[in-house]
C-alpha cells in the first residue's frame, strides 16, 4: 500500500513538472506560430481534455516531467513536438472547419 501511494506522489510530482514544461513549449510554439499571444490555443493544448487524445493526463505530464529531468529541455521539447504537437494541429484544422461550417464558435 506505502509502495503505490510513494508511485502516486512521485507520478504527480513529475506531473506537476510535466505541466510546467508542457506549457513553457506551448508559450513558445504560439509565440512562434502567431506572432503574439494566443490564450485560447494555449488553454486548449494544456488541457486535460486534449491530453486525453493522447493517453492519462496525469501519465502524459509525468512523462514529459521525467523526460525534462532525465535529459533536459530540449529532449522534453523534442518528445513534445513528437507526441503531442502532430495531435493537437490535427485536432485544430478540424476545429477549424468546424468553425467555417458554423458548428461551433471561434
Amino acid at each position: 500500500m506505502k509502495h503505490d501511494e510513494d508511485r502516486l506522489t512521485r507520478e504527480r510530482e513529475e506531473a506537476w513538472v510535466g505541466d510546467a514544461v508542457l506549457a513553457l513549449f506551448v508559450r513558445e510554439w504560439i509565440l512562434r506560430e502567431d506572432g503574439g499571444l494566443g490564450g485560447d490555443r494555449f488553454t486548449r493544448f494544456t488541457s486535460n481534455e486534449f491530453l486525453r487524445a493522447v493517453g492519462n493526463p496525469t501519465r502524459v505530464e509525468a512523462e514529459i516531467g521525467r523526460i525534462y529531468q532525465r535529459d533536459g529541455l530540449q529532449a522534453a521539447f523534442d518528445h513534445i513536438g513528437a507526441r503531442l504537437l502532430p495531435v493537437f494541429q490535427q485536432q485544430e484544422k478540424v476545429r477549424e472547419r468546424r468553425v467555417r461550417g458554423g458548428q461551433i464558435r471561434g
